[in-house]
């Protein structure tokens, strides 16, 4: 089995990755990589702070790895949150808090058209590779359902009548942003 650093402490975002690509490879969160760093997402891309944190991790441990970094479009809203999706309500924020906001800008807006994107960054034997995953749908009126995490119990995927809370972790993985991205990145890995 093959071992490959996630430039991630999220549990949820690990927790999803872990099921798609294991048990080929291995993977290893920062914590248990023994980093406890407050890496910098400084740039104003999701591609850029994609790259920054996995080359942060590449320089500092010279492991192989990849970093993702995903944000919520909304199209009323000119692309808010994006690249800032996670601290869309300020730097002492939470995902209730960003939902929030969302919903009370998203007051009285019929049109509701938003989007998760998803870029992974990896880097493999020095080299970077980008895998980007998209999924369109809605931002619901109301947060529905328990499951997930950040946005997913406002977001609505097309073609279904539940928001991404509301779906089965592997259902949310064969149509989610991370996970169509996650499966760029496994067909690159396994050809």
């Amino acid at each position: 089995m093959t071992s490959l650093v996630f430039a991630t402490n999220n549990t949820h975002k690990l927790d999803e990755v872990r099921a798609m690509l294991q048990p080929e490879y291995s993977i290893v969160s920062l914590a248990e990589l023994g980093c406890y760093d407050d890496i910098p997402e400084t740039a104003d891309t999701l591609e850029g702070n994609a790259l920054l944190k996995a080359q942060y991790i590449f320089n500092k441990y010279g492991v192989d790895c990849f970093a993702d970094d995903t944000g919520l479009e909304i199209d009323t809203l000119n692309g808010e949150p994006g690249v800032y999706s996670a601290r869309y309500a300020g730097e002492a924020c939470n995902a209730q808090s960003n939902m929030d906001k969302v919903l009370h800008l998203m007051e009285n807006k019929t049109d509701r058209k938003a989007r998760f994107r998803t870029t992974v960054a990896l880097i493999q034997k020095g080299e970077v590779h980008y895998f980007e995953g998209k999924v369109e749908g809605i931002i619901a009126l109301a947060p529905q359902g328990e499951k997930g995490f950040g946005y997913d119990p406002i977001f609505i995927p097309d073609g279904y009548d539940m928001s991404f809370a509301q779906l089965s972790a592997d259902k949310k993985n064969e149509i989610s942003h991370r996970g169509l991205a996650v499966k760029k990145l496994v067909e690159y890995l396994n050809p």
